[in-house]
């Protein structure tokens, strides 16, 4: 699937910046154009796979290129303001070659959580393409700003998209680590799931190609519909030079041992990824819409493993819509990506949302107590002495 992407406030542009660099390692053709959009310039500065000229920043006029402070109701403002600079960047894109538009940010901060869903509004206005969002939720031990950001932003987000992709860093998030090696692990697992979905059925000459294919069809046809998506993953190592299962090596190459070893392989792998740590923890029953991905090496993958796998997720989510396919790739493991559109039993956006009510309350009686205390500080001397004006 061949995307355009634009990160917009700082995580996004390293999220961004991060596939980029996953891209052109892995060969795997996803970034078709990658720009980033922030209004501090420190943060564009910092990105290192990003060129110069698709690094946009906005609102130089009102912040000076020091950022909006995590305020983002003037985030919004200034991508109002400011989209036909970002629409400049965007024109250098071949959007004939492009399935697909992906707008990246981090929810709780300023520039990307305001200015995101004015993006997305502005490039469904104007494309015939899909617009999806990528959006990153805070970790709840992050404050009180900016879990109210976040759900001001989800929202809005998810109304101006055609489908919000969400990752929560309060599930991923280990105790004890920095906060830069926490981001930067983050980071990488956000890029090496969405890597692999985004991936699927791009073929290169010389490589293997896929017995039954993922094309990017398949994958914006899990998202039609809108709502909220999450990504489940699991992997496991295999021997490139290994034909199959353990018995195999001592009975010769048993190709029915080899089989049911690689069959069973699968299936656990799907069970893994949708019942382990999704990038947004939900109840899978009652997911509208799936898609499996396995990839792998080509003999270590099959069709009736993926098919199991597929009716497995069908009983599981109890959709009609499961789509499955394989992604045969040359690296040394074995993978299940697991794509689930339009899930709706989610506690972390019940949680988030009824949080970020209380802080709305709590900053909305501070500042009138705030008021009130400066009221008092000055009244006992209103009477001996004159204001200036």
């Amino acid at each position: 699937m061949k995307l355009a992407m634009i990160g917009f406030g700082q995580a996004g542009g390293k999220i961004v910046d991060r596939f980029v660099e996953y891209d052109e390692r892995t060969g795997s053709g996803i970034v078709r154009a990658a720009i980033a959009v922030n209004t501090a310039k420190a943060d564009l500065m910092g990105l290192e796979n990003i060129e110069q000229e698709n690094r946009v920043l906005i609102g130089q006029s009102r912040v000076k290129g020091h950022g909006v402070g995590a305020d983002n109701e003037l985030g919004a403002e200034i991508a109002e303001e400011d989209v036909d600079e970002v629409q400049g960047a965007i024109d250098a894109i071949p959007t004939h070659e492009v399935d697909a538009f992906l707008v990246v940010a981090g929810m709780g901060g300023g520039t990307g959580s305001g200015g995101a869903p004015v993006l997305a509004k502005h490039l469904k206005r104007i494309y015939t393409i899909p617009v999806y969002g990528l959006g990153v939720l805070p970790g709840s031990d992050e404050g009180g700003i900016y879990t109210l950001n976040a759900a001001r932003s989800f929202q809005t987000f998810v109304r101006e998209v055609d489908n919000l992709l969400v990752f929560d860093n309060d599930s991923w998030r280990q105790a004890g680590e920095s906060v830069e090696g926490g981001y930067d692990d983050i980071n990488k697992e956000i890029v090496t799931r969405f890597g692999v979905l985004f991936g699927a059925g791009e073929v290169g000459e010389g490589d293997e190609v896929a017995e039954s294919v993922v094309d990017s069809s398949e994958i914006i046809n899990t998202l039609a519909g809108g709502g909220v998506s999450t990504v489940g993953y699991a992997s496991e190592g295999v021997d490139l030079d290994d034909s199959g299962g353990l018995l195999s090596r001592f009975t010769g190459s048993d190709e029915q041992v080899d089989t049911a070893h690689t069959t069973n392989r699968i299936t656990s792998l799907v069970r893994k990824a949708a019942l382990g740590r999704l990038t947004l923890p939900c109840e899978i029953e009652g997911a509208e819409r799936a898609l499996l991905v396995m990839s792998g090496p080509p003999k270590h993958l099959n069709r009736k493993g993926i098919e199991r796998g597929r009716k497995w997720l069908e009983e599981q989510t109890g959709s009609m819509e499961v789509r499955g396919g394989d992604f045969p790739v040359k690296e040394p493991q074995v993978a299940a990506c697991i794509l689930l559109s339009g899930v709706n039993d989610v506690p972390r956006i019940k949680e988030l949302q009824q949080v970020a009510i209380e802080a709305q309350d709590n900053i909305e009686s501070i500042r009138e107590e705030s008021e009130d205390n400066l009221e008092e500080l000055v009244e006992d001397d209103e009477d001996e002495l004159d204001p200036l004006f």
